[in-house]
This record gives C-alpha cells, sequence and structure tokens, in this order.
C-alpha cells in the first residue's frame, strides 16, 4: 500500500488550471527571458494584488535562487544580512548565502521570529565596538513570512521591525515561499498590499502554493529596482523559456486562484492540529499556518509512519521527536480523514 505524505507541500506537481494552461500556450511563440506578453501580464496582476503600481516583478526558479540574488545584490561586499538563527537562508540553503560572500548574522529566535528590539541591539552592538569596520556590519533584514516552524508576523510586529530598519537605513527582505499560506491563516491580520507597503523586496512563493516552480520577486524601493537583471542573469536565474514562469503566476492571480488554494490548505492543517490537541499531543510551536509540529512519543510515530510519511523535525527528552505535519494546495479531504482516523484510534 503506498504511504499517504505529509511531509512537505511540494509533493504534487501543479494546479491542473497551470497544466491546463501551459498545455494551451504550448506552441506560442514568444520572447524569451521574461520578456513575453504572459510575463508581463502576469507582473500587472501582481502589482494590482500588492496595490502597488510601480513595484518591478521579477520571475526565478526556486526559493535558494531567490533569497541568494536578492542578498547578494541589495549587499556591499563587507555587509551581511539579520536573520532568525532557525531562517532558511541560515539552516536550509547549504551555506548558499555565504557563498556569494557575505554573513548571516543571525539572531536567536522566538517561535521561528526575531523582534524589533532585537534588531536594534544588534545594530547597537556593532557601532559601539571599538573599531566597528572590523566586523561584518548588518547590511539588511531579513524574514520569513510564514517562519521555518510555520508561524506569522502581526501587523504591528512588522510595523516595528520597519521601524528599525528605517532608523538604520536597512532594506527588508521577507522571505515568501509559502506566502500564501501565511496570509491565508485565519490568524493573519497581514493583507498582501500592506506586506508590500513595510518590505522594501519580498517574494511570492509558487514553487510551494500550487505553481510547478517559480517564485515572484517584487522590489518596491525604488533605490533597489537598479540592474536586478543582471544579478538574475550572474546567479543562472534568468530562464530562457521565462514564459512557462509568466504563465503560472498569471494563472495563479488571474482570480484569485493563489489565495483560495493556500486557503485549502491551512484548513486542512488546522483540522489535523485540532484533534492532534483534543488527543492531549503537545505542539512544539502554535502554528496558525499548513505546517503543524506536533511532538510525539517515538512509539505512535512509529505506528503512523506505517500509514504515513511525516517529517521528523528534531529529537525531545522522554522518548519523544517533534514531527512536522505539512498540508499543501492539493491535500485531498481523503487524506486527510485517513490521518484523522487513525490517530483517532490511538
Amino acid at each position: 500500500m503506498q504511504k499517504i505524505q505529509f511531509q512537505c507541500d511540494y509533493n504534487e506537481g501543479a494546479h491542473p488550471l497551470i497544466m491546463q494552461r501551459l498545455m494551451e500556450t504550448n506552441m506560442e511563440q514568444t520572447v524569451g527571458y521574461g520578456e513575453d506578453p504572459h510575463c508581463q501580464r502576469a507582473r500587472e496582476l501582481i502589482r494590482e494584488a500588492c496595490q502597488a503600481s510601480k513595484a518591478d516583478v521579477h520571475f526565478l526558479v526556486g526559493g535558494t535562487q531567490a533569497n541568494t540574488t536578492v542578498i547578494s545584490h541589495l549587499l556591499r561586499p563587507y555587509q551581511g544580512v539579520i536573520a532568525a538563527d532557525t531562517g532558511h537562508i541560515n539552516v536550509h540553503e547549504t551555506g548558499a548565502i555565504e557563498a556569494t560572500g557575505h554573513k548571516v548574522l543571525a539572531l536567536p529566535n522566538v517561535d521561528g521570529k526575531i523582534s524589533a528590539a532585537q534588531i536594534d541591539a544588534a545594530m547597537k552592538r556593532h557601532y559601539a565596538e571599538d573599531g566597528p569596520e572590523h566586523m561584518v556590519q548588518p547590511g539588511m533584514v531579513y524574514l520569513s513570512f510564514p517562519t521555518e516552524v510555520g508561524t506569522i508576523y502581526s501587523l504591528s510586529e512588522l510595523q516595528a521591525i520597519r521601524e528599525v530598519c528605517d532608523r538604520y537605513t536597512l532594506p527588508l527582505f521577507v522571505d515568501g515561499a509559502r506566502l500564501g499560506y501565511g496570509l491565508c491563516s485565519p490568524m493573519c491580520d497581514v493583507t498582501l498590499p500592506q506586506l508590500a507597503a513595510l518590505a522594501d523586496v519580498f517574494y511570492i512563493g509558487g514553487t510551494k502554493v500550487g505553481a510547478l516552480f517559480g517564485e515572484a520577486v517584487v522590489i518596491v524601493n525604488e533605490g533597489l529596482k537598479r540592474d536586478f537583471r543582471y544579478s538574475i542573469k550572474r546567479h543562472g536565474g534568468m530562464l530562457a523559456k521565462g514564459r512557462l514562469l509568466g504563465i503560472q503566476f498569471e494563472t495563479l492571480f488571474a482570480d484569485g486562484l493563489y489565495f483560495r488554494i493556500a486557503r485549502h490548505a491551512v484548513s486542512q492543517a488546522l483540522c489535523i492540529k485540532q484533534v492532534l490537541q483534543a488527543k492531549g499531543f503537545h505542539m512544539l510551536v502554535d502554528s496558525p499556518t499548513n505546517q503543524q509540529f506536533v511532538i510525539l512519543p517515538n512509539e505512535v510515530l512509529d505506528r503512523l509512519s506505517q500509514r504515513f510519511v511525516l517529517s521528523p523535525w528534531e529529537p525531545m527528552e522522554g522518548n519523544r521527536t517533534a514531527v512536522r505535519i505539512c498540508t499543501s494546495w492539493a491535500t485531498r479531504d481523503e487524506n486527510v480523514d485517513a490521518l484523522i482516523e487513525e490517530l483517532n484510534k490511538l
């Protein structure tokens, strides 16, 4: 019997409407490198959704590529990027940022997040040094929305971080690999236009939210736009058949599909979370998005693993393991029902 997979949100290919549009447009002849009509239309739709008519929108293939391209473009050679110690660029990108010559300046996280006060303190520490030029200068701030553990920043938290960034002239970059799942959480009080108004640069993740592949980098800060396509090319991100990215985001944003399918994933995850808590299991963090982190006795994990593929996150005391259960835009009701049925047998 094939196991049901809940270990990540990119098990499936792409939303059927995207596959349909890719087939319908397959024999079209277009110019390359993201300058085709589909990319242009996708840009218009994203600007409209962000209420940011002057934003630059660029399409890249994946999240690590987007992070390395943006961060290396924004930083001077002697600068580093402030991030949570659990941030994706610090723990899940194989030193990709460091390979560009920039250090990740990691701060201790609380439920995956860093605060305005922490950023302010880090800047004060740096400039209190006797000769700060002997240290890597903090040059920007990186946040994930949602975080690596599925938590989300509130509007007030983002506004406070924006204020600190303005105080020190630090660009704010938001990694939105799972942005849809964060914005569509019932606990989220941040809208896409508000995020666009607070961030200098962010990206809208497609790979994990319905696309076959692709991320849409949105540059709002006018001073950071110049020559970004040179950075894309230098990092191997300028796809010759760029329309393959444009068609996908055109489909996702044409009639709100992106948000509908993200909302579905979050709803499925919260149904599972409700049952886990009713059974008395403790959560590693209180995540309101499509990633749920539950602490399971190892014998329970072993039992569930006979039928389901889950993602062990970290070992815990008392012969227990923190496990990630992840839903996606494509998670079926019957698969959620099967997991809930098994949980109710425990």
